[in-house]
């Protein structure tokens, strides 16, 4: 996917001056680094000494450990799966080569290498991700786990190889802030991890070739961060690295004042990336996450250099953190919200290690649990490791947390409704997405997501893809791609590229009662959203525990005009579409459950499943996988004197 004049116009306009002055001043700066590629300054007597407490290993639960060793023996053995990918190439990589196309990226300077063109580069998520090493970090951790020394070498010969490969701006590896401090991050934790390694020194403070590395990463993120529009999750993730290694790796003469400009911009990033209930911006729920994950690590570098971290910045974590217990189904999911692509801020656990339960555990670690949170299952390896770095929270009179489980955030326009029998509901009537450009928002707006004991019955389809497949990630962030209302074939948002919407609906919640349905009541929700220009579309979501039984009405005021209703199924779910009604049937932990969906009778319904053109009826588990599941579409028109009303109704 290359981007045309027009892309560049509209995306300039989304732009203030300053922001224009800054990306100016970077386009300078680079032609100048084009020809002027300065030497790493020598470094003598550095030595690592953000080790890991004595014990910490000891501590980790046996369960868990034993997961990640299989994990990283399957690693060994030179396989790893990527966003649907399977590669078995691990044991001697091509670091620019990506498996999906088969394409390589070419050689060059960094910012002459057109990464949104997959023709010319490949899937450049593909590329990238391999080198964020990550799946080092892993082996790392086998190696102290187990002390098997195989673990420790294959790191230090793919480091080698990486280093050697990819000298400083030249290729794909040196275009993209995030992947640079994501990168900068894995390498502090390969250096705290193979410790007891005897080569661990000679692999970084002894190795010029790596300190070349190091310096340039950090050199890297200290002259182009994310700028105004720009500055959701990556400039989290670039401060995160640029501090975690400024911290750790603090042996240039630049490392101080690399360290106090990423920490400013850390504490700076995290405030204004997150509402004051504690949800991200982006309303991405695996964005929540992953901002979630670097903040966490920062703090416990900062804390292993016996380096001050501004309170707020412990504050904005613990506020993420209830968010996160507060909004998560009773599996442990939370929302499908927004963009998703897999990322991991820290990477150190083996295949079947749930993340949020991680997060929440850590959380637990870290903050202290409320009375209300839900009940974590499941052991990690990162939690032990995290909170033996990360200071207990010192509780603050000033700071109050929630005394009984939120279930709606007004600023961010999200509220979850609860009944019997696990029922699970997100009602969606937040802002559009974060910053001008709303790069990972969908046009969503007053969409609903109903499980049924973690099972999605009325799903969020998910993402898929970000590059290379335009009409995917148009129809996966459409309008007709949620459990929403269109009107007249259009979204109620107008996108200006793959990360960049020119006109964004704006939605206000007009009630709400979050009353626990289970008490024998009923949950009220409702809100607006003006995205139709000529047309509003009002929605109400009532949740009554005696009936189990969920009603979504929809009412357009406006002229008369083409509607489209659609209710996306969960891929677990099998429908039997008789006119307007629909039985649904699927299987949990063994046994049979059972619902019906009442569909408004004004409207002619068909089932779409697995269809391409255009595409329709697809369910994204996550970042490059897709299966088929069905989507009930309702076509007719609305004229505004009459609402269209939805019934679920669960069995008991």
């Amino acid at each position: 996917m290359t981007m045309s004049v027009g892309w560049y116009l509209r995306r300039l306009s989304r732009m203030g001056p300053r922001e224009v002055g800054g990306r100016a001043g970077d386009a300078v700066r680079r032609r100048r680094w084009r020809s002027a590629r300065p030497d790493c300054p020598s470094v003598a007597g550095a030595r690592f000494t953000a080790v890991l407490p004595t014990g910490t290993i000891a501590a980790i639960p046996p369960d868990a450990a034993k997961r990640l060793i299989a994990e990283a023996d399957r690693l060994m053995y030179g396989h790893v799966e990527y966003f649907g990918v399977v590669r078995d190439d691990l044991t001697d990589p091509d670091w620019w080569y990506d498996p999906k196309t088969g394409r390589r990226a070419p050689w060059g300077y960094a910012f002459d290498v057109p990464y949104r063109n997959e023709d010319a580069v490949g899937d450049i998520k593909q590329i990238w991700e391999l080198s964020r090493h990550q799946y080092l970090t892993v082996l790392a951790a086998a190696y102290a786990i187990t002390g098997n020394e195989r673990y420790a070498e294959r790191v230090a010969e793919h480091l080698r190889s990486w280093w050697a490969a990819n000298p400083p701006l030249r290729g794909v590896h040196w275009i993209s802030g995030i992947e640079l401090g994501i990168r900068l991050l894995s390498w502090v934790w390969i250096r705290r991890l193979l410790d007891g390694w005897p080569g661990a020194a000679g692999l970084f403070e002894g190795n010029p070739v790596a300190l070349n590395q190091i310096w340039h990463h950090q050199r890297w993120l200290a002259a182009f961060p994310s700028r105004g529009s720009s500055a959701n999750n990556h400039i989290i993730a670039e401060a995160a690295g640029q501090f975690a290694g400024a911290c750790a790796f603090g042996w240039f003469p630049s490392s101080a004042r690399w360290r106090a400009d990423a920490l400013r911009s850390l504490e700076r990033q995290l405030r204004g990336n997150t509402f004051a209930s504690g949800l991200n911006r982006e309303l991405a729920t695996e964005y929540h996450g992953l901002v979630l994950e670097l903040g966490l690590a920062a703090v416990a570098e900062a804390d292993a250099a016996d380096v001050p971290v501004p309170a707020s910045i412990r504050l904005v974590l613990l506020r993420m953190t209830d968010a996160l217990a507060a909004i998560v189904d009773s599996r442990l999911r939370p929302p499908r919200q927004g963009d998703a692509d897999d990322g991991h801020g820290l990477v150190v656990d083996g295949t079947g290690t749930d993340r949020w339960a991680s997060l929440l555990a850590t959380g637990d670690a870290v903050f202290g649990r409320l009375a209300w949170w839900p009940a974590v299952t499941g052991t990690d390896v990162r939690t032990p490791l995290l909170a033996a770095l990360i200071r207990p929270y010192a509780k603050d009179g000033t700071v109050t947390r929630p005394s009984s489980r939120p279930a709606h955030f007004a600023d961010a326009g999200l509220t979850i409704l609860r009944g019997p029998g696990e029922i699970w509901a997100r009602c969606d009537g937040g802002p559009h997405g974060f910053l001008s450009i709303a790069a990972h928002a969908h046009a969503d707006a007053l969409s609903v997501e109903v499980r049924h004991d973690g099972v999605d019955v009325l799903a969020d389809p998910g993402t898929y893809c970000y590059h290379g497949q335009p009409g995917w990630r148009q129809y996966f962030r459409s309008t007709l791609g949620h459990n929403t209302l269109q009107l007249d074939g259009s979204d109620q948002s107008v996108s200006g590229g793959p990360f960049l919407w020119t006109r964004q609906a704006r939605t206000r919640v007009l009630a709400v009662d979050t009353s626990d349905a289970s008490d024998g009541g009923t949950a009220r929700w409702s809100a607006e959203h003006d995205g139709y220009q000529r047309s509003v579309h009002h929605r109400r979501v009532e949740l009554t525990a005696a009936s189990q039984e969920l009603r979504v009405v929809d009412e357009v005021r406006g002229p008369r005009r083409a509607v489209q209703l659609a209710f996306h199924l969960g891929p677990a779910i099998t429908a039997d579409l008789a006119d307007n009604r629909a039985r649904l049937t699927w299987t949990r932990d063994g046994e049979d459950r059972s619902a019906v969906l009442d569909l408004p009778g004004q409207l002619s319904w068909r089932a779409h499943r697995g269809e391409t053109a255009p595409p329709l009826g697809w369910y994204s588990a996550g970042f490059g996988r897709k299966e088929p599941s069905t989507t009930l579409i309702g076509t007719g028109f609305t004229d505004g004197a009459e609402g269209f009303t939805t019934v679920l109704r669960f069995r008991g």
